[in-house]
Parts: C-alpha cells; sequence; structure tokens
C-alpha cells in the first residue's frame, strides 16, 4: 500500500522560513532510515503559497487565484510517499518523524484494483504505457 504523508503548514513555511541545518540534518537521518527500510518512494517540501496559484473549475469556466492563501492549517509544506504494510505501519513510521512541533496527515493512496470495474483493461493499459514513459523520461533526464 502506498501512502501520502503530508505536512501541514505553519506560518514559518508560509512566511518562507527555511529549516536549520540541525533539522534538516535530523530530517535527512530520518529519510535515511525510511530509504533503507524501503518505505520512502519520494519525499520533498514546497515553496510557501505565496509562490503557488489555485484554478478552480465550474463546468468549462476556469479561475486562477494566485497565492498567498489564508488558511495556513488547511495548506501543505512538504510530502512523503511511502510503500507500507498497512495503515498501521504508516502511522508507527509517522510517529517517528523528528519534528517539535507539526502537522501530517496520512491518506492512502489509491490503487488501480480499488476502481473496481470501472477501470477497464483499455484504462488500465493507458495508465501503464504513461507509467513506463515517465519511467523512461526519468531515467533520460537522470532525475
Amino acid at each position: 500500500m502506498r501512502f501520502i504523508v503530508m505536512v501541514k503548514a505553519n506560518k514559518d513555511s508560509e512566511a518562507g522560513v527555511l529549516p536549520t541545518q540541525e533539522m534538516l540534518a535530523e530530517m535527512g537521518k530520518f529519510n535515511d532510515e525510511l530509504v533503507q527500510a524501503g518505505v520512502m518512494l519520494a519525499g520533498e517540501g514546497l515553496q510557501a503559497s505565496s509562490k503557488g496559484a489555485r484554478i478552480t473549475y465550474s463546468g468549462s469556466k476556469r479561475t486562477v487565484r494566485d497565492g498567498p492563501f489564508t488558511e495556513t492549517k488547511e495548506l501543505v509544506a512538504g510530502f512523503w510517499i511511502w510503500q507500507v504494510k498497512n495503515k498501521a505501519e504508516a502511522l508507527e513510521w509517522a510517529k517517528r518523524i523528528p519534528f517539535q512541533e507539526g502537522e501530517v496527515e496520512i491518506r492512502q493512496v489509491l490503487e488501480a484494483e480499488d476502481f473496481g470495474a470501472e477501470f477497464t483493461p483499455e484504462l488500465r493499459q493507458q495508465e501503464e504505457r504513461q507509467r513506463a514513459a515517465i519511467a523512461k523520461n526519468k531515467q533520460r533526464s537522470g532525475k
């Protein structure tokens, strides 16, 4: 099972305050543990919402609003994607995140089988082609 672990924003992250060297070292050590355990698939921090935008969809209408956004508690400052056996394992890892303060939200990533019969063989093949192309693009760009 894959889970996304979203690190909630706070006033410091929204103000563009970057972590200290000590905080980065602690997080690096934790990320090493995740990688060595085969849990971490991805993980990144995000720029403040002042550098972002939101798009609202209503029928064919698209409305773009530039950040910053006011409800800091609803914003995400970073994320991990973890591969674990179940939610309990994800929670155990999350309890070890070296934060002094903060909040994370954990959500299971939908897998192909979660969509049932609506996800036809043709749609599955399309997704497999897309994943293969993404992997090829990553190889080509060296990322």
